[in-house]
């Protein structure tokens, strides 16, 4: 069964930077998806970025590309999130999620962690 365990997490001013991670477990990654969304108070759940974990390819929502960097450490079975030029708009809490392939739908979810950026 997948595990993941989201962290860091908080409050950051605008122009700032954080970097999530979302700590993976449970089986091997190979040919596995992985991917970032994201869910505003009262907005529904927003696609942030995914990426490939035996690849290393990636791919973004419009409104994070040229800020937001996902990556993978498969030594630590971690998948990151750096968000930097951080905007109020980007205050959400942010889900780390797993798939089997690129065919499926993302079928595992960690609990998320909250991002609030002040203006």
């Amino acid at each position: 069964q997948v595990q993941l365990v989201e962290s860091g997490g908080g409050l950051v001013q605008a122009g700032g930077s954080l970097r999530l991670s979302c700590a993976a477990s449970g089986r091997t990654f190979n040919g596995y998806d992985m991917g970032w969304f994201r869910q505003a108070p009262g907005k529904e759940r927003e696609f942030i970025a995914r990426i490939s974990w035996s690849a290393g390819s990636a791919s973004y929502a419009d409104s994070v590309k040229g800020r937001f960097t996902i990556s993978r450490d498969k030594a630590k079975n971690t998948v990151y999130l750096q968000m930097n030029s951080l905007t109020p708009e980007d205050t959400a809490v942010y889900y780390c999620a797993a798939r089997y392939s690129v065919a499926y739908d993302f079928g595992s979810w960690g609990q998320g962690t909250q991002v609030t950026v002040s203006s």
